[in-house]
């Protein structure tokens, strides 16, 4: 999923996308949280279940400790590699990914507890109450990847409604109004598409200006904007004070 959405949100814009298609990305990252969210509820109903009814007979061999081992080994360099791949393209599709491995990681260290548990509840007759542990571990990972999913699904949600990012309206004002010309900054809209931010807005500028003069003066406005943003898509109308 998250290979063909990075491949396809990558793609110019068309006669129908003219915005580009960097949205695509934002939709793969919600899908992959409610993936997450859906699995993190398939295991809640089964390890409450385990609890209540069905006692599950565990082998523990130094197998499943080793394969948990090395599964967490791959999982942190994938999640790493991910995340700053995620943060160097500003791509939401590529952090979700990396949330799904770090989850992985989590949930793995859990079960080696919950193995090691469980097979001290097995060699000590007195703690047969650690044979539950698997289960309650595996809610205990599931808790805490709810959670986290939860906040990039709210993220994710917030750019698919173009929520603009906090604070940055201000910002960009307080920056171009500093830009020598201009005398006021107004009408700002701010919005996310996958890795990029689009930016309109509207400055009041001396009406004596030249047509030149003016479109200068909006280049200066642009590159103080891509100090703040250096990705953004911006647009400045220029009107006359």
């Amino acid at each position: 999923m998250t290979f063909f959405a990075v491949r396809f949100s990558a793609r110019p814009p068309d006669e129908s996308h003219l915005y580009g298609h960097h949205k695509i990305e934002n939709l793969s990252a919600l899908m992959e949280t409610l993936l997450l969210l859906a699995t993190c509820g398939w295991i809640v109903r089964e390890a409450v279940h385990r609890l209540q009814h069905q006692k599950a007979e565990i082998a523990v061999t130094v197998w499943s400790f080793a394969v948990m081992l090395t599964s967490i080994a791959v999982d942190v360099s994938r999640s790493r590699a991910l995340a700053r791949a995620a943060r160097e393209y500003h791509s939401q599709a590529l952090e979700a990914d990396a949330l799904h491995f770090r989850t992985d990681v989590w949930s793995s260290a859990v079960v080696i507890l919950g193995l090691a548990a469980v097979k001290i509840g097995n060699a000590i007759p007195g703690w047969g109450w650690l044979r539950n542990a698997d289960a309650i571990a595996a809610l205990g990972v599931s808790v805490l990847v709810i959670w986290v999913s939860v906040r990039l699904g709210r993220r994710t949600v917030d750019e698919l409604l173009d929520t603009a990012p906090a604070g940055m309206e201000q910002t960009i004002r307080t920056t171009v109004e500093s830009v020598p010309g201009v005398r006021d900054c107004h009408g700002v809209r701010v919005r996310r598409s996958g890795s990029v931010v689009f930016i309109d807005l509207h400055v009041l500028v001396d009406g004596r200006q030249t047509l030149a003069q003016a479109h200068e003066l909006t280049e200066t406005i642009e590159a103080a904007i891509h100090q703040i943003a250096p990705d953004a898509d911006v647009t400045v109308h220029p009107e006359p004070f």
